[in-house]
């Protein structure tokens, strides 16, 4: 007989937005729930992040006059992601449902719990084209949140920027052109004012994703009262006859086995960091990820140790990235790469992909032209570019950049290509060609510019495409750009219960996960921005308020082992 040194309701591991979800969804069916971290610090890569939430069908949509509808959805996803059958166990059919279901109950109840939400009405699907994407609506992200709020608490976050900085994702952009056009000095305007309402009203006001990590922390911490222990993490699964009981968990005072009545949820993000999963899954000798330094995949390997199975282990939340410096880095680049005046090129000084496409589909180019020439590529700058356009990366230091090579600058394209060392006559010809297609405003190759999400990131004054301007006044700079991530992809394959599977198909009861523990519901592509944090917040509910309802009686659940999915990169229409 298993002895126990504590008991609870419901275990969670993790204190980003899917372990978060699950405890407080817990905790409003009644049910006594300890949160653990294996860190020192809370709010997982949720707190590193952008904090948009994709949650099609939202009430809000109605408000901004947007329709949508859950056949809408799951058209688009068929056509993004692939059919359920094309895509794989952890895009099944039925969790396809049950997050189309459910995102809006998630948005609703998180307004319940007092989280305000903003729309991000002009940031549209990444593939807006397909059949059933909209140009924008669909993704939500949190109001500023007073981290005053939390006290001392707030000095255990894994916090990214400083508080004061109420950035909107939707802000980044704006102010990546905010003294080159009107609509971006306006944007740059109206963040400053909200910083300024902030400090004069004796907030502390948190944006982005750490927005959303302290709202949910407030909220399971200060108004539910539930336990959070840091430096906690799951050592060990207790497993009997396929049912879940509990857990051991480390921490300062030693190792304690907790009973949990209800279940354990694992929602303690994916393997960012973890060099030999990072080798072994997806044949990197190296990562570059701007996840969460302490997602090592612990979550998932203690499962694994159990029995269960996994889902898309070789994928990631792909993107590039300029390359580290001494200073630090990596730095994921998203709207530099899309604003006219560049392009990237491969070893071979070869354009290869659209620059302005989705970071996923990017990362997935990269592969797919073969690391060895593209990792690192070059993102080449005109004067211009420099001038009008701010480049988060160079916030870093310019000068580091220079003086470890992650960036040279030359007053001549043919200087340039000497010290990026690509073939100089590859190299003019591609330049050659690309500031045709500028002039004209059609890349003939690759379609940059052609839809709503490429112009997103654009330069709406500039013409005739947003997205193209020509490679042609010096100096210019060109940059390293490494295959990146924003946190792996794959983890433990799970039902549309959030229930984990064992490698027989059967249904670990009492074992749930979320949130980058788990295999993507979205496979391997990137419907829309906060695609990783909106299926973790309904996901996490959807285990939270099914552990609550359990039935402890009941003979254990089987499931068919489902076949497993094929890498696929879905291009845009």
């Amino acid at each position: 007989m298993t002895t126990w040194d504590e008991e609870i309701d419901l275990l969670v591991a993790g204190t980003g937005a899917a372990a978060l979800s699950a405890a407080i969804a817990a905790a409003d069916e009644g049910l006594a729930v300890l949160v653990v971290e294996g860190s020192a610090e809370w709010g997982g890569s949720t707190a590193m992040s952008g904090g948009g939430c994709w949650l099609p069908t939202h009430a809000g949509m109605e408000e901004i006059g947007v329709a949508d509808s859950e056949e809408e959805v799951l058209t688009y996803l068929d056509h993004c992601v692939g059919t359920p059958d094309e895509a794989g166990p952890a895009s099944s059919l039925e969790r396809r449902q049950a997050f189309v279901r459910t995102a809006p109950v998630v948005h609703r109840w998180l307004e319940d719990h007092g989280l305000e939400w903003k729309i991000a009405k002009k940031y549209p699907d990444y593939y807006p084209d397909l059949p059933g994407g909209i140009a924008g609506g669909r993704t939500v992200e949190p109001a500023p949140f007073d981290v005053k709020k939390l006290g001392a608490w707030y000095d255990h976050a894994r916090e990214t920027l400083p508080p004061g900085l109420p950035l909107f994702a939707g802000d980044t952009y704006l102010l990546a052109r905010s003294w080159s056009t009107f609509s971006g000095m306006v944007g740059g305007a109206r963040l400053v004012f909200r910083a300024l309402g902030g400090a004069v009203t004796g907030r502390r006001l948190s944006g982005l994703g750490m927005s959303l990590a302290a709202r949910l922390m407030y909220i399971a911490k200060v108004q539910q009262g539930t336990e959070v222990r840091l430096d906690s993490p799951v050592v060990d699964l207790v497993v009997e006859d396929g049912v879940c009981l509990g857990a051991v968990v480390d921490g300062p005072e030693g190792q304690r086995r907790i009973r949990a009545r209800r279940g354990v949820h694992l929602g303690a993000g994916g393997f960012d960091h973890n060099a030999e999963w990072r080798a072994r899954y997806q044949g990197l000798d190296q990562e570059n990820s701007s996840g969460n330094p302490a997602n090592l995949g612990s979550a998932i390997e203690v499962a694994m140790s159990r029995g269960a199975d996994v889902a898309l282990m070789d994928d990631a939340w792909w993107g590039p990235s300029v390359a580290a410096t001494s200073k630090g880095g990596p730095t994921f680049i998203v709207s530099e790469r899309s604003m006219p005046f560049t392009i990237v090129v491969d070893q071979e000084g070869s354009r290869y992909v659209n620059e302005s496409t989705s970071y996923v589909d990017f990362g997935h180019a990269m592969l797919e032209r073969g690391l060895e020439r593209t990792n690192h590529s070059w993102m080449v700058l005109d004067a211009r570019h420099r001038r009008r356009y701010l480049n988060n990366a160079f916030l870093m230091g310019a000068k580091t950049f220079y003086e470890e090579g992650v960036a040279v600058k030359a007053d001549t394209l043919e200087e340039l290509a000497e010290k990026m060392g690509v073939d100089k006559a590859t190299f003019k010809a591609t330049i050659q060609r690309f500031n045709r297609f500028a002039r004209t405003g059609v890349d003939e190759d690759f379609g940059r510019g052609k839809d709503a999400y490429d112009n997103y990131y654009g330069d709406p004054t500039h013409g005739p495409n947003p997205n193209l301007g020509e490679i042609a006044k010096g100096p210019f700079v060109a940059m390293k750009i490494v295959l990146g991530d924003l946190g792996t992809k794959g983890g433990l394959l799970t039902d549309e219960h959030s229930r984990v599977l064992a490698t027989t198909g059967a249904i670990i009861d009492g074992l749930y996960a979320a949130g980058n523990s788990s295999a993507s519901v979205v496979g391997r592509t990137y419907p829309g921005a906060g695609s990783t944090l909106g299926p973790a917040l309904v996901f996490g509910y959807l285990a939270g308020r099914h552990a609550a309802t359990r039935d402890l009686d009941a003979p254990k659940p089987a499931a068919s082992k489902p076949a497993a999915s094929k890498r696929r990169t879905k291009a845009k229409a």
